[in-house]
């Protein structure tokens, strides 16, 4: 690893998670309910984040693993990381964090992640670390609007999100102009317990399966060159699972 041995990996307030991850993901959002806040700090300052969470859609994300229950498993929502981090911080950043998860809270079993290939990249991080692919899908969630404002179809079929006039919904959106980013979604898991690996019930996908359907992105650029190995960048996390309300504290 290098000097990426240097950086120290802490639990962080929320206050703070937030204003780094405005500041450096490329969505510059965060996830409001997010749970567990961990800074990734390179002498003496704060230069990363990475963010846990329960999951926009716990339902279907549950039945990925068999026999989980509601507080089995937890999403890593958002993961950001300035370009001060030396080399392999981030992939080191996660085994650390996962360390710490398996520490405080061993009742989780597994962590899921989404890596945009829209806007940011197709996951280099995720395989460095050790998390499965088990999801490629064309993207049909992220919307731009002719104005260049991104939105989530998620928030936008959210009767709370309401036009002037009332209406909502991404049928709205798209009499609006809006129009799915052209690009795919990739999901990874991670398993805190490795007994839970015999019981995913969807198949674990080749990485070369991300070149094979033209899925390949890395900063927000398309590509089609070697997906091998771990490199710096940002990466984003959307999603999650209902975390230990205990776990940031404990830390």
């Amino acid at each position: 690893m290098g000097v990426a041995k240097a950086i120290h990996v802490a639990p962080i307030a929320r206050k703070d998670a937030d204003a780094l991850v405005k500041r450096v993901h490329y969505s510059g959002k965060v996830v409001n309910n997010s749970r567990v806040h961990l800074g990734v700090f390179y002498q003496d300052r704060l230069e990363g984040a990475m963010q846990f969470g329960p999951s926009t859609d716990i339902r279907r994300t549950l039945g990925l693993v068999k026999d989980t229950g509601w507080n089995d498993f937890i999403e890593l929502n958002r993961m950001a990381f300035s370009e001060a981090l030396p080399r392999n911080s981030e992939s080191r950043a996660i085994s650390v964090a996962m360390r710490l998860l398996k520490q405080h809270a061993p009742h989780l079993q597994w962590v899921i992640s989404f890596a945009d290939g829209t806007q940011c990249g197709d996951g280099t991080i995720y395989r460095a670390s050790g998390f499965v692919l088990t999801n490629i899908k064309r993207n049909v969630q992220i919307l731009r609007l002719p104005n260049g404002v991104t939105v989530n179809k998620k928030t936008l079929d959210n009767p709370n999100h309401r036009a002037p006039d009332g209406r909502f919904g991404s049928a709205l959106a798209r009499e609006q102009g809006a129009t799915p980013i052209p690009g795919f979604q990739l999901r990874y898991v991670y398993f805190l317990d490795p007994t839970a690996r015999a019981r995913l019930t969807v198949p674990i996908l080749p990485f070369s399966e991300i070149e094979r359907r033209g899925a390949g992105m890395y900063r927000g650029e398309s590509r089609a060159a070697s997906i091998d190995g771990d490199a710096p960048g940002l990466q984003p996390g959307e999603g999650g699972s209902t975390p230990t309300a205990a776990l940031h504290t404990e830390l």
